[in-house]
């Protein structure tokens, strides 16, 4: 559990504040985001229905009694690939709300290239759903074809905009629209999910509950910038108007003064 209880900010998109401290692989044209193997499709199999799914209901229900409403939203979209975007102020459990929340549905999570950069849990990530972001062109065009092809197979990918763990953070920090490219090319749906904090008696951890909201869908007749800065207002807005639902702060965050 984090025991911090006040930390100073000082730039809202880019601290980070996470506990984590991992050195990152560089994330280059060799790196295989698909693999096609009969072995490798077992072993994505294996981690991501037999072990991580029960492991995301223990720690998600067991640690923080979460729960997510608006679910049933999902279903819009059912048969489609569709994009999800939350907030991000969880280590552990931001890798496993959007599995539980989009649930059938198989998740594949846009991450920092730390997360495939463990010793042994970084083996394992990639077949958890892990789409590390590249570091050079080469491997960015694999990126953005891995995914291309899990949208077109009907499942979730999940972003967070605002890319820097802020533990607890109750409010929402501005991001800009360069992650929303992605739904805006492909014309593919938009959801959001605000993870927000209630307070809970006898408990150490408040309780999470996720909001659901959408579909957003970007107007094709538009040119692209206009898409993707659209659908990041409606995103932004709707995650806005549920973190005001939060009615517990674990860690209180306060912005250094700049002084001249």
């Amino acid at each position: 559990m984090d025991k911090r209880r006040l930390i100073y900010y000082s730039d809202e998109l880019h601290d980070e504040f996470s506990v984590a401290q991992i050195e990152p692989r560089r994330i280059d044209k060799d790196y295989v985001y698909i693999h096609t193997s009969r072995f490798k499709r077992f072993t994505h199999f294996f981690w991501y229905r037999v072990v991580a799914l029960p492991v995301a209901l223990l720690y998600c229900k067991g640690v923080f009694g979460q729960r997510a409403k608006g679910t049933r939203k999902l279903k819009k979209a059912e048969g489609k690939g569709f994009f999800m975007y939350g907030n991000h102020t969880q280590d552990i459990a931001d890798a496993f709300i959007p599995t539980l929340t989009a649930f059938p549905t198989h998740v594949y999570v846009i991450v920092h290239p730390n997360n495939v950069s463990m010793p042994v849990l970084g083996k394992i990530t990639p077949s958890l759903g892990a789409l590390p972001l590249p570091d050079e062109p080469a491997a960015y065009r694999k990126f953005k074809e891995a995914v291309t092809t899990r949208i077109e197979e009907g499942k979730c990918v999940t972003v967070y905009p605002e890319a820097h763990i802020w533990p607890y953070y109750t409010g929402i920090r501005p991001f800009p629209d360069t992650s929303f490219d992605y739904p805006a090319k492909l014309g593919a749906p938009v959801f959001a999910f605000t993870n927000t904090y209630r307070k809970r008696r006898f408990f150490k951890h408040p309780r999470i509950i996720t909001y659901v909201d959408g579909p957003f869908y970007p107007d094709m007749d538009k040119p692209a910038r206009k898409r993707r800065a659209e659908l990041r207002e409606k995103v932004y807005n709707a995650m806005c108007r549920r973190a005001k639902l939060s009615d517990h702060i674990q860690i209180k965050y306060i912005k250094r003064e700049n002084k001249q």
